[in-house]
């Protein structure tokens, strides 16, 4: 019976955990914590259905089920009701009879997904700890090779950030644990009461993987040190063979100069036999494949030489008809014809190696002196196409410097000389390392390349190139400026005693950087004052891309030196960008080296704690870019396609396109920021600034902002209407989210801010339609018929094909004067902006209508009394004439009555001169057609 108790309970018990979805975890590794029962003052047992511990056994024989236990409040247990009962404690019904099963199920995924992680970041260190090894010992081998410690330090770059990679990766977890022990708490001391033990199993699982997680990212700083030690090691190294080459001292003797002369017959004799071996193996037995790759060769050249010519014939040659070049024409030719051809040149030196070793034409050891020739060859090609592009000894006009024609032939020349003393060196040494001749020829052939140059710079001190202002090309010309030739003397002597004192390998490579380095920054500094002249005020309209754009695009002077202001820019970059790795190369660095600084360039910038990616922030920029243009493409196609067809409202449709406008901006700032790297979460403490700054002093600023979006949403005017706020009136021209463009009548923008229309009372005379009424006032005299009067205004009006009939035009009789009676029409038109019109056209019909109907002048008439001072005392017997003052006989009286007729006479709506300003001034707010 027992054991059909206890084989009841256990049913019960997995019916409960299947009821309430619970899924245990069952692996084959052992739990890691000891459950024990935990113990209240009542002695009441804690009863779980954990795995038991190692080396436990389950109490009693048998599987307890599962319960939820806590000290009552009166310091006894309460386990969850399973039939059965501790003595001397009271059972109550759990509250969760299924949440410590859950809790372990969830500590033990959370345990596996967190062993596997550790044993991925273990792994992952130890592979970086075997590739380390690895590159140790390379570089121990390569400790005299620079290309191979360039490439080995590049590769110990990439595991040294792979390594810290790791260990990044676990410190989300290790904040996870900090957290979860925090939200643990401390273990109870003595005295306290005990804590239930899935608890302290949880606490000693967290402890624990924290213990290895330390672990971890201490074996990860170790290995970190590690790599950097070595990186900064083949620094040192490369450092040190690179001092070692240039400052390495030879002891220049008759006895080497002796050895160097057997060694180049030697040479001879094995360069000429491996050549003739090779040629006649070539055309015997690869003769099909050495025609073809000449032939391919061949063609490739021509297909550079003639693109080029056809696609930048305007940029690479003098324009004969052109007698005054500007400067900056000159620069850009100088340029254009030095960079293009160079690079045909040096595409087709490199499809000819390419389609030779292509075709297996070349042999091994005639391989590296067919490319250091085609190598030697554009090199040559580009210092002499650049100094006949600077000189231009055969047209003055196109010079760039300012010296004479003979001093630029002289120049050229001596520029050249150089050139090929350097190219033949550079040859001829990889003709010796590739033939494996002595050490010494190398040095010997150093040597005197060093001493001719040095002898050729000297030379040039002695050229007279100048000119004065205002003397002709074609002057004899005058020596150089005493700094220049002084420095030009020491600079060739330095090099004469550098070698003679047994530098040759200091003096060579300074001979080389004269010529090369000095060649690439001058073609540097000509592409400087190129960006810089199309960048300057009104230049870029005059080159021939600017006129195309002006032509195609109907571009303004502004927007031609927008464009050029970009070019000159884009000029400096791709100038930086192209000749600076050229002149680092030159100066001993690796293509290795030039690719990780770039790469840390663009991707990982620090200053102080902050690492700043410049491809982050282009992809950045980019996306933003994008994200604008779909943006106003998304607004352009509702408007014109769905709003435009559907005959939306004007102010409708601008309120959907400024709404849309702001949210497809806001999304492109929201994409670009993500793609820039930039963690949105750390904004926090700028919108916490931006709201202290509210607070102080951007509250006209939020408010308009809200009031814009208010008006937007609601709506109580629109784009067009025509509206009166205060002494504003005018037609609302666009609403944006700060503020309101109101366009008066005298064509005058006035910027509303938005919290003042929402604020105040806003008149909307195109509100919900345009309808509207309009009044003409008449004022007559009482000789006049009254209803006569109001049937010719109700007539004039219905005549007018704009007056609406319905409703219908109506007249009133509005007051008595004291010699006249006044009338009003009221008119209605179906568009109140064409009133002032219509009610110019009704004016003018009234009047012709009343004079044909001999209607007394529809005008204020007064009839005064002359004053005493200007009667003549004649009485008169004759009638009194309507108009005339009573009395007045003489010419004077009629004229002065006619005069004060005519200053009587006003427009029909006046009282007199002051009411009647008056109310002209307010019938102009109100009605500015009237």
């Amino acid at each position: 019976m027992r054991f059909v108790g206890k084989l009841l309970a256990v049913s019960v018990c997995l019916l409960s955990l299947a009821g309430a979805g619970a899924v245990v975890a069952q692996t084959a590794k052992p739990a890691q914590t000891t459950t024990q029962p935990a113990q209240t003052p009542a002695q009441a047992p804690a009863q779980t259905n954990n795995q038991p511990a190692q080396g436990t056994q389950p109490a009693q024989g048998g599987a307890q089920p599962a319960q939820s236990t806590q000290p009552a409040a009166d310091g006894k247990a309460q386990p969850a009701p399973n039939g059965q009962q501790p003595a001397g404690g009271t059972a109550q019904p759990a509250q969760n009879a299924a949440s410590p099963t859950q809790d372990a199920a969830q500590a033990n995924d959370a345990t596996i997904a967190a062993d596997a992680g550790q044993s991925q970041t273990a792994e992952q260190l130890a592979t970086a700890g075997k590739e380390l090894k690895r590159l140790k010992e390379l570089v121990g081998k390569a400790s005299d090779d620079d290309i191979a410690l360039a490439e080995l330090k590049v590769q110990v770059d990439a595991v040294a950030k792979q390594i810290i990679s790791t260990s990044i990766a676990t410190r989300p977890r290790l904040d996870e644990i900090k957290a979860r022990l925090t939200e643990l708490g401390d273990p109870p001391g003595e005295g306290q009461p005990p804590e239930a033990d899935i608890v302290t199993a949880e606490r000693k699982r967290l402890l624990a993987e924290r213990g290895e997680i330390n672990a971890l990212t201490g074996e990860a700083e170790s290995l970190s040190v590690q790599a950097t030690k070595l990186s900064n090691g083949i620094t040192a190294t490369r450092r040190a063979l690179f001092s070692n080459t240039l400052l390495k001292n030879t002891d220049v003797s008759f006895e080497m100069f002796d050895e160097a002369l057997t060694a180049t017959i030697n040479e001879t004799k094995v360069l000429s036999r491996s050549t003739m071996s090779w040629l006649t193996f070539v055309w015997n037995y690869k003769r099909v494949p050495l025609l073809t790759a000449l032939f391919l060769s061949i063609c490739a050249a021509l297909v550079f030489l003639v693109g080029s010519n056809r696609l930048f014939s305007p940029y690479i040659h003098h324009d004969k008809s052109d007698e005054e070049p500007s400067y900056f024409r000159r620069l850009s030719v100088a340029f254009w014809s030095t960079f293009i051809p160079t690079i045909s040149m040096g595409a087709f030196a490199l499809s000819s190696f390419f389609f030779m070793h292509s075709f297996n034409v070349l042999r091994s050891d005639i391989t590296p002196i067919i490319a250091i020739a085609l190598a030697v060859t554009v090199v040559g090609f580009f210092v002499t196409t650049l100094a006949n592009a600077v000189l231009s000894p055969s047209d003055s006009r196109w010079r760039l410097v300012r010296v004479s024609d003979r001093g630029a032939n002289v120049l050229l020349i001596t520029i050249f000389a150089m050139a090929l003393v350097n190219g033949l060196d550079f040859l001829f040494g990889g003709i010796s390392e590739s033939l494996g001749s002595p050490v010494v020829l190398t040095v010997v052939k150093s040597f005197i390349a060093s001493v001719v140059i040095g002898l050729i710079i000297i030379a040039s001190a002695w050229i007279k190139p100048t000119l004065k202002k205002d003397e002709p090309f074609d002057a004899p010309g005058r020596p150089w400026p005493r700094i220049v030739s002084i420095g030009l003397i020491l600079t060739g002597a330095s090099l004469i005693i550098a070698a003679a004192a047994g530098y040759v390998g200091l003096s060579r490579f300074i001979a080389t950087q004269i010529i090369i380095t000095g060649a690439i920054l001058v073609m540097m500094y000509i592409g400087f004052l190129t960006g810089k002249a199309v960048s300057r005020q009104g230049a870029f309209a005059e080159t021939a891309a600017g006129r195309y754009l002006e032509r195609r695009y109907k571009l303004e002077q502004v927007g031609l030196d927008q464009v050029g202001l970009v070019a000159g820019l884009s000029i400096y970059a791709l100038v930086a960008l192209f000749f600076i790795p050229l002149i680092l190369l030159q100066w001993g660095f690796q293509v290795a080296d030039i690719e990780s600084w770039t790469y840390r360039a663009v991707t990982e910038i620090k200053i102080g704690t902050i690492t700043i990616s410049l491809m982050g922030i282009m992809a950045g920029i980019l996306f933003f870019i994008l994200g604008y243009i779909v943006t106003r493409w998304v607004q352009r196609w509702i408007d014109g396609n769905i709003m435009a067809r559907s005959r939306v409202d004007a102010g409708v449709r601008n309120s959907i396109r400024t709404g849309i406008g702001y949210v497809g901006v806001g999304l492109a700032c929201l994409i670009g920021l993500s793609a820039a790297g930039i963690d949105l979460s750390n904004l926090a403490l700028v919108a916490g600034a931006l709201s202290l700054g509210v607070g102080f002093g951007l509250q006209n600023i939020v408010s308009n902002f809200v009031s814009g979006l208010i008006l937007l949403v609601e709506r109580p005017f629109k784009v067009g209407d025509w509206i009166v706020s205060g002494t504003t009136e005018g037609f609302v021209k666009r609403i944006s989210v700060r503020a309101t463009e109101i366009e008066t009548f005298q064509h005058q923008s006035i910027m509303m801010p938005n919290s003042l229309l929402i604020n105040a009372s806003v008149g909307n005379w195109t509100h919900r339609n345009k309808l509207g009424r309009s009044e003409i006032a008449v004022t007559v005299t009482y000789a006049s018929e009254p209803r006569r009067i109001m049937d010719l205004l109700a007539e004039i009006a219905g005549a007018h094909p704009m007056v609406l009939k319905n409703p219908s035009p109506t007249v009133g009789f509005t007051a008595f004067g004291e010699d006249r009676m006044t009338f009003e029409l009221r008119i209605y038109v179906a568009d109140v902006l064409t009133g002032g019109g219509v009610r110019n056209d009704l004016r003018v019909a009234i009047y012709e209508r009343f004079r044909d109907e001999g209607i007394g002048a529809p005008f204020p008439l007064k009839i005064e009394d002359v004053p005493v001072e200007d009667q003549t005392g004649i009485e008169s017997h004759e009638p009194e004439t309507v108009g005339e003052p009573k009395g007045a006989t003489s010419a004077d009286a009629r004229a002065a009555a006619a005069k004060k007729e005519a200053a009587s006479a006003a427009p029909l709506d006046e009282e007199n001169e002051e009411e009647g300003g008056k109310r002209r001034a307010s019938s102009r707010r109100s009605n500015p057609n009237r």
